[in-house]
């Protein structure tokens, strides 16, 4: 059996592992602090890579940033992370085939390979985390786009500039549904500057009518969102991955969704391949070489 030695690479973490064809993480799971510099970077990937490589068939990345059709390189910064990264040659770091993949495309495949959207051959997966991120599955394709940046959730939910996204446009959808637009909408309805995701979070379990108010509407943005994406891509099913997806009413979403949409009727699922999904998804798209729609 082929195994591939996987690395999941993030702003702040960088977690590496060995899986097989299963989707099996083999290994103990070694996590290091993603370093400042871009030699740095590089210098933890060739220490990792020399010391697993003769064990595996093929190195992959699971990784923040937009990577291109070909998988071996990212086409920009993705500003959490050190500003040449996106430099970075991957294919030089090994003998051994290496293979890179967008995070969000990586999870997204091992939902649809192993999780909550297997058997379907038509799914969007949102990562609701401090961002929002997307990964969009047609016909049991990976949907790359042109150069391999699709599935950016940075399309408008309004049109009169109430906020400013992180990538510099106003009012995407990234900036109603993250982690950052549940606290930003919090400090709206509430008028508290110091007010918290956790406050909002605590509230709702105890039943707190102003939380209770904050949430809903964070989850209605969210709904408007999918209602959209939904009448795009008419999928089998959504998946919500990420640390905000624990806390959504899927079933609730599901219903006001499909309530409102004009094309067929979808499922909204939870996650289910785990903390290490990007890792498992590159893994298992480095063995079956991509397969994307280009």
């Amino acid at each position: 059996m082929k195994k591939a030695l996987t690395f999941d690479v993030g702003g702040t973490k960088i977690y590496s592992a060995i899986i097989n064809e299963n989707g099996e993480i083999i290994s103990e799971i070694e996590k290091n602090s993603t370093p400042n510099t871009f030699d740095e970077i590089k210098s933890l990937f060739e220490q990792i890579i020399k010391k697993y490589e003769n064990e595996v068939d093929v190195i992959a990345f699971s990784t923040c940033g937009a990577v291109n059709n070909q998988n071996n390189g990212i086409l920009g910064s993705t500003g959490n992370i050190a500003k040449d990264y996106p430099k970075m040659q991957f294919k030089s770091l090994s003998s051994k085939p290496v293979y890179v993949e967008n995070d969000a495309n990586c999870a997204a495949w091992a939902e649809h390979i192993t999780g909550a959207s297997k058997g379907c051959a038509n799914s969007v997966m949102l990562t609701l985390g401090t961002g929002v991120g997307g990964g969009i599955i047609v016909d049991n394709k990976l949907l790359k786009g042109k150069n391999g940046a699709a599935g950016e959730m940075h399309f408008k939910m309004y049109c009169d500039k109430r906020r400013k996204c992180t990538c510099g446009a106003w009012d995407c959808f990234e900036i109603y549904a993250s982690g950052k637009g549940l606290k930003i909408t919090a400090e709206e309805i509430s008028k508290n500057q110091n007010i918290t995701t956790y406050d909002v979070i605590d509230g709702i379990k105890s039943n707190d009518e102003l939380m209770v108010k904050i949430f809903n509407r964070w989850q209605s943005d969210i709904t408007q969102g999918i209602i959209g994406l939904a009448n795009i891509f008419d999928p089998d099913c959504f998946v919500l991955s990420g640390s905000m997806a624990e806390f959504v009413d899927t079933k609730k979403i599901e219903k006001n969704v499909n309530d409102e949409i004009v094309t067929t009727p979808t499922k909204i699922f939870k996650a289910q391949a785990g903390n290490y999904a990007g890792m498992i998804g590159a893994a298992l798209l480095a063995f079956s070489k991509g397969g994307c729609l280009g």
